[in-house]
């Protein structure tokens, strides 16, 4: 009896000290010689993800600045709220971002920041993705379903008639950051469900790529604001933590925070606030980040060695990422009695092909099909010139697309067994990388599930 006390004792405390050891996590303090960057999809990310940052980096001394990639201008509901009208003519999109812009000036002014410390690029909201997955290389502009604009229509924006390119977004991020020269940025998380925040990480990851031997590497602290059914509980609780979803708590990423005083907080909640085109529909939500912390961390690279084995069972995989997690699965599909368990996704590179290996829970009987992204990357080509492949399943079938063309290839390849399915795809196809920026979306039937984050893959 008293040695199952002394254990149970030594596990409470054992759990004390992770849980004190989990909080010893913190953002290493400013210095006067930082110079942050802060890198927000649309006006208003960098104020619920990063106001704290902002203003202890002023307290400290260092530089700021902010570089917002949209202006917004596609949240319709919001504006109806805010305007209380419809807004579908195309002058109406442009007035919404410049309502935006201007918020993003006074909610910026009262955390210490000047308008000329601000950057706007007024790429379209809810295109870039496409704009990144889709339109290089000379093709005719991606125009915006809404707008039917394809060229940045915001005359006071540093991209004021830049063509809704790739190269036109990676050019504009590529020149603030040898202009700048940061050693901290924050920017938007690869694991968040908006797809501008995934893309706008996606860019930065190919501008410093291609900056590598012009800039020193700075160090990169992802944010997230988009994820099913976090932070909870929602409206402004000053005294709670911000805490990583659930489903992120063991997953592989090193989160950090950053604590606020209590004035801060204040500062924080106030220039929310600033966001009345936004807060007179969405407060409730934008509100619930204004917390005692502000949180920040991103996946490991994954490296992977070539393996001589065509064989599965003498292929390891590597890189392990959970699928169907009960939060996403409940609200995005509706089926959890039908999806109880976690998948996993894994890779490893075979016979010069990458393999990606997608375990479905047991559970999971209906149609399983999914959309495979392989972004590639070669230090001698420019990537523009990279096949951007996209790779759509239906059971054993497949289509692959190279940017919006269908294409032709030899070698890849759908293995599709009770609980696992396995996708090979020759290197070559994505013209023999360095390293990779890969995603899948899976589906059952026609309703989505899951969405794994974009990890980065280096092949040795």
């Amino acid at each position: 009896m008293r040695k199952r006390i002394l254990l149970t004792i030594f596990i409470i405390l054992a759990a004390c000290c992770k849980l004190q050891a989990a909080d010893l996590n913190t953002i290493e303090p400013f210095s006067k010689n930082d110079r942050v960057l802060i890198l927000a999809p649309h006006p208003d990310d960098e104020t619920i993800a990063c106001a704290g940052v902002i203003q202890q980096a002023l307290k400290a001394g260092a530089g700021v600045r902010v570089v917002y990639l949209t202006n917004g201008d596609h949240n319709q509901i919001a504006f109806i709220v805010y305007e209380k009208r419809l807004t579908l003519r195309r002058t109406e999109f442009i007035h919404m971002g410049e309502v935006r812009r201007k918020e993003a000036i006074k909610a910026m002014n009262l955390l210490g920041l000047r308008e000329s410390n601000l950057i706007f690029l007024g790429y379209p909201d809810f295109g870039t993705f496409t704009i990144f997955s889709r339109y290089w290389q000379n093709v005719k502009p991606y125009k915006s379903f809404l707008t039917r604009i394809s060229a940045v229509p915001y005359k006071e924006d540093l991209s004021f008639g830049a063509l809704y390119i790739g190269e036109s977004i990676l050019s504009d991020i590529k020149n603030v950051l040898l202009s700048y020269k940061p050693n901290k940025i924050f920017v938007s998380h690869p694991a968040d469900t908006n797809v501008d925040h995934r893309t706008l990480y996606l860019f930065l990851q190919i501008a410093l790529r291609d900056l590598n031997k012009e800039l020193l590497q700075p160090k990169i602290y992802p944010y997230l604001v988009h994820c099913v059914g976090w932070p909870l509980p929602r409206h402004f609780h000053p005294q709670l933590k911000l805490d990583p979803p659930r489903h992120f708590l063991n997953n592989q990423i090193n989160w950090l925070k950053l604590y606020l005083t209590p004035e801060q907080i204040d500062k924080k909640y106030q220039a929310i606030l600033c966001y009345k085109s936004q807060t007179e529909s969405s407060a409730f939500y934008l509100l619930a980040f204004a917390r005692k912390n502000e949180l920040f961390g991103d996946y490991p690279d994954i490296n992977l060695s070539k393996q001589a084995s065509v064989k599965e069972q003498g292929v390891s995989f590597f890189g392990f990422s959970d699928m169907f997690t009960d939060s996403d699965v409940g609200v995005l599909g509706g089926l959890e009695n039908i999806v109880g368990g976690k998948g996993e996704v894994s890779y490893a590179v075979v016979d010069n092909s990458i393999l990606i290996r997608i375990e479905k829970p047991k559970e999971f009987t209906r149609t399983f099909n999914l959309q495979l992204y392989l972004f590639g990357y070669n230090y001698k080509t420019p990537f523009a010139l990279m096949p951007k492949i996209r790779i759509v399943t239906r059971n054993n079938k497949f289509r692959v697309f190279d940017g919006r063309k269908m294409i032709k290839t030899k070698g890849v390849s759908v293995d599709l067994k009770s609980n696992i399915l396995i996708l090979k795809v020759p290197l070559d196809v994505l013209a023999n990388p360095d390293f990779i920026l890969t995603s899948i979306k899976t589906y059952g039937g026609v309703l989505p599930f899951d969405v794994t984050s974009f990890r980065k893959i280096y092949i040795k």
